[in-house]
């Protein structure tokens, strides 16, 4: 099973236990985080593509490490005007290691009895 999320303006594909590197999310190292632009869905049986996003689908996620990337150098140069300015750039990134894919049957069928008792209890 894998899905295609959406976060920081790019699109990773995830399984179950990978651990990847994302733009800046909140959260302190331990944390549990959910990566609800799912755009893309697949259980085996086949795809689900969203429209743009599959109703109800979610990606869960735990907060390995707040790092920051590799540095870039950015350099402009203009040839015999003797301008050169050279500037380096680091970006923050999360550390996220998916713990659980939820489609939108299963999340709503085990979210369902649970918000039940709840307004049960709380009428």
């Amino acid at each position: 099973m894998f899905a295609v999320v959406r976060t920081g303006g790019k699109q990773y594909r995830v399984s179950k236990d990978d651990v990847i590197k994302v733009e800046r999310l909140e959260g302190e190292p331990g944390a549990a985080i959910e990566l609800d632009q799912v755009l893309m869905l697949d259980d085996g049986k086949g795809p689900t593509v969203g429209s743009p996003l599959v109703d109800g689908a979610r990606v869960a996620a735990t907060v390995l490490d707040q790092t920051r990337a590799d540095k870039i150098v950015v350099f402009k140069k203009k040839r015999r005007k003797n301008y050169r300015r050279k500037h380096g750039h680091r970006q923050h990134q999360t550390v996220l290691r998916i713990t659980d894919i939820l489609s939108g049957g299963s999340a709503t069928g085990a979210d369902a009895p649970e918000d039940s008792k709840g307004e049960e209890e709380n009428s």
